[in-house]
């Protein structure tokens, strides 16, 4: 069984997508044992909650510096030894140091098609905005394994979406989030679950 770990930072619409999996069979010999998000308050820990998984807040508000904010986060994911850790819409920079811990063992999902609008300065509504602006005509998302850069670890699956006439960034996101990322973070987890993908190997 693979021990999920998933940070967040906001509503959790990729972590949804990640417990219907686990309940409806589509994730198969996966459970998400933690959920930690940065930011108090928020709906994803409600999610965690309603899904009788532990949810709990690590943030940098509460700790002096960013290296003891590090540490205690670092602390939370070890006290439950994941097999894989989930970055489902974390806006924080992860530590190398746990980077170094857990080589291959993390991924995250981006709202574009990487190389495309990737790297600093791109999340949220800022991928889609620049999208636009650059008049792509197709965007998607991609599951990566995270290394020491933003956004430049192994590819490990992508989805297409069609950037339609009209689209304002609200619009697209929620198109991208639906037809793209909440097929693709599942389908990696549940691939990597049961063996058909390995991550040593990516």
């Amino acid at each position: 069984m693979l021990k999920i770990l998933v940070c967040v930072s906001g509503g959790g619409t990729n972590l949804q997508a990640i417990l219907d999996g686990i309940e409806k069979g589509t994730v198969r010999n996966a459970k998400v044992v933690e959920v930690i998000s940065n930011n108090p308050g928020v709906y994803a820990l409600e999610r965690a909650k309603n899904a009788g998984v532990k949810g709990v807040c690590v943030s940098p508000k509460d700790y002096a510096d960013r290296e003891e904010f590090h540490r205690a986060l670092i602390e939370e994911i070890d006290s439950v030894s994941p097999d894989l850790i989930v970055l489902a819409g974390f806006l924080v920079n992860i530590p190398s140091e746990l980077v170094r811990k857990y080589p291959r063992r993390i991924i995250n999902i981006h709202p574009s098609l990487i190389p495309s609008f990737c790297g600093k300065g791109y999340y949220g509504l800022k991928v889609h905005e620049a999208a636009l602006a650059r008049g792509v005509k197709v965007t998607g998302a991609t599951v990566h394994i995270v290394d020491d850069g933003v956004d430049t670890g192994p590819i490990l699956m992508q989805k297409a979406v069609e950037v339609q006439p009209g689209d304002t960034p609200e619009v697209l996101q929620k198109r991208v989030m639906e037809q793209a990322e909440w097929v693709i973070l599942p389908g990696v987890i549940d691939k990597i679950a049961t063996g058909e993908l390995s991550l040593e190997n990516s």
